[in-house]
């Protein structure tokens, strides 16, 4: 395959949605009520958007430590695609906003993607037939 096939194809493929490359996944599991803050600074840190839903998480240990304290099982989680020249600053901005430095705040992981299909460059991409009609 020539390099002019290989960008001809990519280029179809971003058109439809569907990208391959490398691309990180941005995961944060928080306390119910939590997520808005860290998103809001995920998105000042350069995260072209994000993506929230309830949990509810469970395990073996009901109190953090030695302090007692209950760790409520209402979770909200943080679901972040960045390029891999943005994730160490978005990692960073969650990390701080969610305080996930101190035991019991919750977790954030970054991995790989390597295939993804539902993103697009915006509206300007969508084609004029490819929209649905809204018929009332």
């Amino acid at each position: 395959m020539t390099n002019e096939t290989v960008e001809k194809e990519t280029a179809s493929q971003v058109k439809r949605g569907i990208m391959t490359g490398k691309l990180d996944l941005i995961f944060c599991i928080v306390q119910r009520g939590r997520a808005d803050k860290i998103i809001k600074k995920a998105l000042k840190a350069g995260a072209g958007g994000a993506t929230t839903w309830f949990a509810r998480g469970s395990g073996i240990r009901e109190k953090l430590g030695l302090l007692g304290i209950a760790i409520s099982p209402e979770k909200e989680v943080i679901m972040v695609v960045t390029p891999p020249e943005l994730t160490e600053n978005v990692f960073a901005a969650i990390v701080s906003a969610g305080k996930l430095d101190v035991p019991g705040q919750g977790l954030a992981f970054v991995t790989e993607i390597k295939q993804l299909a539902g993103i697009f460059g915006g509206p300007d991409a969508i084609e004029e037939e490819d929209t649905p009609e809204h018929k009332t």
